[in-house]
């Protein structure tokens, strides 16, 4: 029973002279709440222990090996049934009429009629084998009975007893007779135990076969983690993967889809294999089941890479070791080899490993190059390592706008003749007026090749990083001409268009860098004039195609399932300058990383390969210039310069000014100042000596003038 309370209110300080009041109050208890009935906390107790993780694990437990022992029966009838049939071999010939192998079906029906000849052979000899037993048992018990008399005989010669003539017959009775007494004893536990034995082999046959559903198998199973590829595990996976049309060619196939499969190979840090479909099953049906097929596999999406081969109908999965793709590769031989050096003609740059691990190296001749991606991917180190390598050879020039601005090419600060590094507006402007000089420069050496087809150049290279700003500049010139853009009258666009256009004949290249991909900052004309397009990951398959182009997509190139973070330096190449593989349209690569330290390391010896080179980090256009002092600035500390590096290095000094100079125009200034060109080892010079004379000369009849 319950107990009221009582409270006493008693006012503090009441006024004085007035008669202190104490008030009660009675408060009843709260009412107890109300039972809770038992058919509910029978439920609650039901659905706990139904759903309580040692009762799952009972019931799986009970399933898996319920499943062994029904499947293991199946399989042994499988078995037993393609051993006393010819089942297996129709199997055989329906699978190869499938994959439309005749000759392979003629072989397999060949092998049928000698297994049925072979079999009616044996049935024929049943009919004879009861005469024939019945006479060998004849025989052979006469000739045991005189064996046994015989050695009867000799015993009783021995001992002298007539009655041992028969022991050794006797003998062998009791011994028979004792056999009986045994099986007589065991064959009624036999027949009960027997049943138990059969099932237990049958049981052992379904567990070592894991035949049960994947969520009755144990964790350590089900997990499936770094399980071998085999055939019937590629097969599994193929008919499992959701294509009706895939599931019922498998189901039809005499041997269970594996005529679908050819060698499986080992392929760098995984596998590879090339699986023909059958009839009325399109090879992009299987690319887009990549993930479900990755699964089926025991694999991760990213560990799993389908590709269309030249064979048709045939798509080739490359099926990495789990884990293997997480492991980092080795450093670039760019800074293990300190002794290493490019051939930009000839040569190949090391960039990284292809799947398989073989070496993937990429030729940078006479090709423009585009690499993008989204941010924080490794875009950069992807394209500087290249550009790295080409330093290697030291007729390459370079030319570079860093848009970014973040360092990441200041060890080409003394080894390119121009470095802009900065993401502003200005920094745009003078990378569009980089650009535009490569557009002069191209233009110079047109022009001398028509007047001279046998002159080679020596290649330059235009890099732009970040290329994405410079294309989303909202600037505009005194002319009304914006810089970015991608209309007709957008200067560094149609920059960059006239080079792609015309700058490989003569050796004038084009590299960018770009990240996140559109097609407002990456122009369509753009991205499709470069030879080589590389992409690290990509955020749609959208995205995908601007990148590398709707042939290597539907080739199979997927840089949009990278996965981003994870798989930084990772690149999905589209070019002719990287061994592909035959029928291939695309390559993934694990790029090198380079560090900063090593990339200035390896800039080192670049620069001393070079006899001085002057880096400008402003292009100035339209100013006067002084084309003897400028000769002056390009010598430099050298005592003798060839004309044409000559010209080239007033080119880079001001394109305005120079960069449609010839050797005519050259001579004309050295003319005017009584400076010669001379021949030194059969061509043309300029010899600093002279031109600080003529510098000298004509400053010292400027001061006398000014004196007089």
């Amino acid at each position: 029973m319950s107990e009221n309370v009582v409270h006493l209110h008693k006012p503090t300080d009441p006024p004085a002279g007035t008669a202190t009041v104490t008030t009660l109050t009675v408060v009843p208890d709260p009412a107890p709440p109300a039972p809770v009935p038992l058919w509910v906390r029978s439920g609650r107790a039901i659905k706990n222990g139904v759903t309580h993780e040692h009762t799952k694990a009972t019931m799986r437990g009970i399933a898996r090996h319920s499943l062994y022992t029904l499947n293991g029966g199946r399989i042994v009838a499988r078995r037993t049934w393609d051993g006393r049939t010819g089942s297996r071999y129709e199997r055989m010939i329906r699978a190869a009429e499938a994959a439309g192998n005749l000759e392979l079906a003629q072989e397999w029906e060949e092998r049928l009629q000698r297994f049925r000849a072979a079999r009616h052979h044996r049935r024929m000899d049943l009919l004879h084998s009861p005469v024939d037993a019945a006479k060998g048992i004849a025989v052979g018990a006469g000739m045991s009975v005189g064996v046994l008399v015989a050695l009867g005989v000799v015993m009783a010669i021995n001992t002298g007893h007539v009655g041992d003539v028969i022991t050794p017959l006797s003998a062998t009775i009791d011994f028979i007779a004792l056999l009986i007494r045994i099986v007589q004893v065991v064959w009624g536990p036999l027949l009960s135990v027997a049943p138990f034995l059969a099932l237990l082999a049958l049981w052992s046959v379904g567990r070592k076969q894991h035949a049960a559903p994947n969520w009755a198998l144990p964790a350590n199973v089900r997990s499936g983690e770094g399980e071998p590829i085999t055939p019937s595990i590629v097969v599994k996976a193929l008919r499992d993967l959701g294509v009706p049309a895939l599931r019922n060619a498998i189901k039809e196939m005499g041997d269970a889809g594996a005529s679908m499969l050819g060698p499986i190979r080992i392929a760098g840090c995984g596998v590879e294999v090339d699986v023909t479909l059958p009839s009325g099953v399109a090879t992009n049906e299987v690319q887009n089941k990549r993930r479900k097929l990755a699964e089926n596999l025991s694999r991760h999406e990213h560990e799993v890479f389908i590709t269309i081969p030249q064979a048709a109908r045939t798509v080739r999965l490359w099926i990495a070791d789990s884990g293997a793709l997480d492991e980092p590769i080795g450093p670039s031989p760019l800074v293990t080899d300190e002794t290493l050096t490019a051939d930009y003609a000839k040569g190949r740059a090391p960039w990284g490993q292809d799947l398989r691990g073989d070496a993937a190296s990429l030729s940078l001749y006479q090709r423009h190059l585009l690499i993008t991606g989204l941010s924080n991917q490794g875009k950069t180190a992807a394209l500087r390592s290249l550009a790295l390598w080409a330093s290697l050879d030291k007729r390459v020039e370079f030319r570079i706008a860093d848009l970014k601005g973040a360092g990441d090419w200041a060890m080409f600060d003394g080894l390119a003749t121009v470095l802009i590094q900065g993401p502003t507006d200005e920094h745009v402007i003078e990378a569009t007026e980089m650009v535009e000089g490569l557009v002069d420069e191209m233009n110079r050496r047109i022009a001398e090749r028509q007047a001279d087809p046998t002159v080679v150049f020596d290649p330059l290279i235009g890099i732009v990083d970040e290329a994405q700003v410079a294309f989303m500049c909202p600037a505009v010139d005194d002319e009304k001409r914006p810089y970015g853009g991608s209309k007709a009258i957008s200067r560094y666009f149609m920059a960059v268009r006239k080079v792609h256009n015309q700058g490989r004949v003569v050796d004038v290249l084009m590299y960018e860098g770009t990240q996140d991909p559109t097609d407002q900052n990456l122009p369509k004309l753009v991205r499709e004039g470069a030879h080589t397009r590389a992409s690290l990951a990509l955020g749609t398959e959208a995205q995908a195609v601007m990148a590398l182009g709707e042939k290597a997509v539907n080739g199979g190139a997927a840089p949009h399932l990278l996965r981003q973070g994870l798989d930084k330096g990772t690149l999905v190449v589209a070019s002719d300058g990287i061994e592909i593989p035959k029928g291939q349209s695309s390559i993934t690569v694990r790029t090198h990383f380079i560090g900063d330290e090593d990339a200035q390391a390896i800039t080192d010896r670049a620069k001393a390969l070079r006899s001085g080179v002057t880096t400008l980090h402003a292009v100035k256009r339209d100013e006067q210039r002084d084309p003897l002092a400028d000769i002056l600035t390009v010598l430099g500390d050298e005592k003798r310069v060839f004309t044409q590096d000559v010209i080239k290095r007033l080119s880079v000094l001001s394109e305005d000014a120079y960069g449609r100079w010839s050797f005519g125009d050259l001579t004309r200034v050295l003319d005017a100042h009584g400076v010669e060109a001379k021949k030194s080892h059969g061509r043309m010079v300029v010899r600093s000596e002279d031109v600080v004379r003529a510098v000298a000369d004509r400053d010292g009849d400027g001061s006398a003038s000014a004196s007089q």
